[in-house]
C-alpha cells in the first residue's frame, strides 16, 4: 500500500522554525522526486521545494534561504526544515512524490494528507 505520511506541522510565531517530515512506503523511494507544495485559502497552489532522485534541489523564491529540503534514503523520508517563518508561510503543506516530474502543483504519483503550518505575528 502506497503511503506518504507527513508530520511536523503546527503553530509558531514569526521568526520561528518548524520541521516537516514525509515518510514513504509502498514504492521505491530512491527512484522518485520528492517535495512539498502548499495551499492557503484563496491562494493558488505554490510549489515550495523539491529534491530530485539525483539530489538536485529547487526552492521557490519566497522560501529561498529560509527553507532546506533533504532526504534520508535509508529511512525513506524527506524533510523540510523551515526557518525564519513568516505569516505568508501559513498554509497546508502537502508532500508529494513523482517520477520524471517535480511540478507537484500540476501532477504527482502520490500525495500526503497535508499538514497545517500556522505562523502568527
Amino acid at each position: 500500500q502506497v503511503q506518504l505520511l507527513e508530520s511536523g506541522g503546527g503553530s509558531v510565531q514569526v521568526g520561528g522554525s518548524l520541521s516537516l517530515s514525509c515518510t514513504a512506503s509502498g514504492f521505491t523511494f530512491d527512484d522518485f522526486n520528492m517535495g512539498w507544495y502548499r495551499q492557503a485559502p484563496g491562494n493558488e497552489c505554490e510549489l515550495v521545494s523539491t529534491i530530485s532522485s539525483d539530489g538536485s534541489t529547487y526552492y521557490a523564491d519566497s522560501v529561498k534561504g529560509r527553507f532546506t529540503i533533504s532526504q534520508d534514503n535509508a529511512k525513506n523520508t524527506a524533510y523540510l526544515q523551515m526557518n525564519s517563518l513568516k505569516p505568508d508561510d501559513t498554509a497546508v503543506y502537502y508532500c508529494a512524490a513523482a517520477k520524471g516530474s517535480t511540478d507537484f502543483c500540476a501532477w504527482a504519483h502520490y500525495w500526503g494528507q497535508g499538514t497545517q503550518v500556522t505562523v502568527s505575528s
